[in-house]
């Protein structure tokens, strides 16, 4: 089986420890292919609308070209706004799963409530956004930005880590989340340390989602091409 994994920033560093963190959730009969816009075709970090808009085009653009090279069995849309899922579900007709449903799925399944931590709070009405479109504005009992930007996380420090353990330990004891979630691919490494810390399951999206496209493949569950995810019409 063949996952593709699109982290919709062009850092090569966080394409590669996001890398790692997919192939620890794969099986070992499951080849992880991580890959990100050139510098050119995409935005450098995601933290605005803006950004997600040129991030959307770019993600469209990689499931393209991989389609043309013969296709994965599923696609992992590697950042926390979930940007260009819906359009990219309408080119394929495999599973196309984004990090911040993934999660949020998961976070359901492993306790009653979850609060999310994730860079800036310029992004939380994203976050919000999500929430009820996916129905888990009532499971969610916190949402915090740490204040972090996306690429300070290439290479988080004890002291990012600090930052966002606070935040988390803040949703738990304060908040009474059950789980929390992280709100941004690049944390993906921290998700362990995080869970000792805290104490309580602390679910990264990317394994979240690894795990969900990977079994809905297997099962052969893929994107229904009724009606909304139908392919593009072709305009001449």
């Amino acid at each position: 089986m063949r996952i593709t994994l699109i982290n919709p920033n062009t850092s090569r560093a966080m394409t590669a420890k996001i890398a790692v963190a997919a192939r620890e959730a794969a099986g070992p009969d499951v080849e992880i292919v991580a890959v990100c816009p050139e510098p050119e075709r995409g935005p450098a970090a995601i933290e605005s609308h803006y950004d997600e808009a040129y991030a959307a085009v770019a993600i469209a653009e990689l499931i393209l070209a991989d389609q043309a090279a013969g296709g994965s069995d599923g696609y992992v849309i590697a950042c926390f706004g979930d940007p260009g899922v819906d359009a990219a579900r309408e080119l394929v007709e495999v599973p196309v799963v984004g990090i911040a449903e993934a999660a949020m799925h998961v976070a359901v399944l492993s306790g009653r409530s979850f609060g999310i931590v994730t860079t800036l709070s310029r992004t939380l009405g994203r976050a919000q956004d999500l929430l009820h479109r996916h129905g888990f504005e009532r499971a969610c009992v916190a949402a915090y930005g740490t204040g972090i930007p996306v690429l300070a996380l290439e290479h988080a420090t004890g002291e990012a880590l600090d930052e966002i353990a606070g935040w988390c330990e803040r949703a738990v004891y304060t908040d009474h989340a059950d789980v929390i979630v992280l709100g941004c691919a690049g944390m993906a490494d921290l998700c362990r340390r995080l869970t000792e810390r805290v104490g309580v399951p602390v679910v990264d999206g990317v394994a979240a989602a690894v795990g969900l496209v990977t079994a809905m493949a297997r099962m052969g569950v893929g994107t229904s091409k009724r009606d909304e995810y139908a392919l593009p019409p072709q305009r001449g």
